[in-house]
């Protein structure tokens, strides 16, 4: 198996996370533990959930938690 360093692109991201909300119903993160949850940087998760938050897919809540929206 080989493990990648590269970042991925933001389209991919943003479809990979997408589908984690879609398979995981009322998961709740914070920016914090998505960077942990998904290995990336702070700035490629800011990135990519302002991105989710941009399009509607995602809110964040009145704690900073980002969830999806409904």
């Amino acid at each position: 198996m080989t493990i990648s360093t590269q970042p991925q692109p933001l389209e991919d991201l943003c479809r990979r996370i997408r589908g984690e909300y879609i398979e995981m119903p009322g998961l709740r993160l914070t920016a914090t533990q998505a960077e942990r949850l998904w290995g990336l940087d702070r700035a490629a998760c800011e990135t990519v959930l302002s991105a989710l938050v941009d399009v509607e897919f995602l809110i964040r809540n009145h704690d900073g938690a980002f969830v999806r929206r409904s």
